[in-house]
């Protein structure tokens, strides 16, 4: 199946709450989304919604033609600059369908051009499934460094090393004040 991928816009905002909102089992994942619009880790370039690319696949105006979404933020890795990949959320009939991926492959490519100029952070961490993330380039965060200050299993922390000027960090991830970690 095809994908359209795009930054989010202000008309997504409703569709994009009714996606992260579906996705989890409860509302928290959809108000963090709220929450970090109005944090300055917001990047609105990397709020990223995807929509079936056939007409007749489409989900529908009443939601907004928004299947999936991914959402990568600032935060900071050893108290030097970095981006955090969160929430991933896909609405639950078009999951399995590649929507999730091609958003998060267009997150993840545009925070990527972003570091290459050397206008963007060069390190994405991910708290995650240790099966899907690595498709996209992510490893153990361990493995550079990297951890964060309440337990999680070592192969759910990821992180990927983006191409571009400067230092890669490593040490403790911290999180926008909305993550509340």
């Amino acid at each position: 199946m095809r994908w359209t991928t795009r930054p989010e816009t202000a008309g997504d905002r409703d569709a994009v709450r009714a996606t992260v909102a579906a996705a989890f089992p409860t509302p928290a994942e959809a108000d963090l989304v709220d929450a970090l619009r109005a944090d300055p880790a917001w990047i609105p370039d990397l709020s990223i919604v995807a929509e079936p690319a056939e007409p007749a696949e489409s989900a529908g105006p009443a939601e907004g033609g928004v299947a999936a979404y991914a959402l990568v933020t600032r935060c900071r890795v050893g108290g030097d600059a970095a981006l955090a990949l969160a929430p991933v959320a896909v609405l639950p009939r078009w999951q399995r369908r590649g929507g999730g991926g091609a958003a998060v492959r267009a997150a993840l490519d545009a925070a990527a051009a972003r570091a290459a100029t050397g206008r963007g952070e060069r390190l994405v961490v991910v708290l995650g499934h240790p099966e899907y993330y690595p498709r996209f380039g992510f490893v153990r965060a361990s493995s550079l460094g990297v951890s964060v200050r309440f337990p999680v299993p070592d192969e759910a922390l990821m992180a990927l090393v983006l191409d571009g000027p400067g230092e890669v960090p490593s040490g403790t991830v911290e999180y926008p004040a909305p993550f509340g970690v």
